[in-house]
């Protein structure tokens, strides 16, 4: 009740007799005072009666509404008779706006894995904190004891990076494997099939590090699908080790693979997250290595070079 209305009943109860105003209507529709029509003055009723009114009547709206509620299943069952050849997979996505919720996510599904865990890591190799990529190795160790199978997609520049040369030796060595592609993929995560972790591609402006947690059964079967694919045409960490004797280096690969699509040098860049100068760069270096003056000669090489059934 508002100060007004309380201050009205306390008026009328101490034998007062205001003007009618909005407070006086408000007391009189709860049952809190009475105006005699042969006078117009106000008589004060028992509080408690009201409260006890008030009380019965939200009562009775509560059962009202529990009654709803409980046919909200029997609803729901109705659906198998309205469509019966349809099957629906669930909540279908989670948006995690930042790093640490990404993280989060990903390492709860992770840490509950009991069959599987795929990734597909596209981007370019950097160096990370070692204490990450500790934790990183004995996470998939403790995925490895659980009985789950570690499959680990790369891109082929990652063979020359040291520091995920190291890690990949590591799970490697304990079971997991890992296998490379030349050229760019999507970025994704599954765990036993029902958890799929991809990038944000819907919120404008969101941060870098923003992704899905998608959990819809149709779209993480698919995505298994694509991972097996891409696993397909990929090449053995173990048969892309340094000892391999090519004419390009994995990254040098994974540029004409874009030029070869028909990306130009920006384009391919920006698919590879890797600057237009790194493209350049490693151009330039590959024609000096086979002696050419233009890329229009490395491209006709690379047309039937052996160096394509590499990652």
């Amino acid at each position: 009740m508002a100060s007004t209305e309380v201050a009205a009943y306390q008026s009328i109860a101490a034998g007062e007799h205001p003007e009618p105003s909005l407070a006086t209507d408000r007391l009189a529709a709860l049952g809190l005072v009475e105006r005699r029509p042969h006078d117009g003055s106000w008589v004060a009723h028992d509080p408690r009666a009201a409260a006890h009114s008030l009380m019965g009547d939200a009562l009775a709206e509560l059962r009202e509404l529990v009654t709803r509620i409980h046919t909200i299943p029997t609803l729901a069952e109705l659906s198998v008779d309205y469509d019966p050849h349809r099957m629906y997979g669930g909540p279908a996505s989670e948006f995690l706006p930042t790093r640490d919720a990404m993280n989060g996510c990903i390492g709860d599904a992770s840490a509950a894995a009991s069959m599987s865990v795929l990734t597909a890591q596209p981007g370019a190799p950097a160096d990370r904190d070692p204490r990450v990529v500790a934790l990183g190795v004995q996470r998939t160790l403790e995925t490895l004891d659980a009985g789950a199978e570690v499959r680990s997609l790369y891109t082929s520049a990652a063979v020359s990076h040291s520091q995920t040369a190291a890690y990949v030796g590591q799970i490697v060595s304990a079971g997991a494997e890992v296998r490379t592609l030349s050229g760019t993929f999507p970025r994704m995560m599954i765990v036993d099939g029902r958890h799929l972790f991809v990038e944000n591609h819907i919120v404008p402006g969101a941060d870098n590090d923003a992704g899905w947690h998608v959990t819809d059964r149709g779209c993480v079967a698919w995505a298994e699908i694509v991972f097996g694919a891409l696993w397909d045409r990929a090449s053995r960490w173990t048969d892309t080790g340094p000892d391999i004797v090519t004419a390009t280096t994995g990254r040098q690969r994974q540029i004409l693979v874009e030029l070869e699509a028909g990306y130009t040098k920006q384009q391919a860049a920006r698919r590879l997250e890797i600057s237009e100068r790194t493209v350049t760069g490693e151009l330039s270096a590959l024609r000096k290595a086979l002696g050419m003056r233009t890329l229009y000669q490395v491209m006709a090489w690379w047309a039937t070079s052996p160096d394509r059934d590499l990652p």
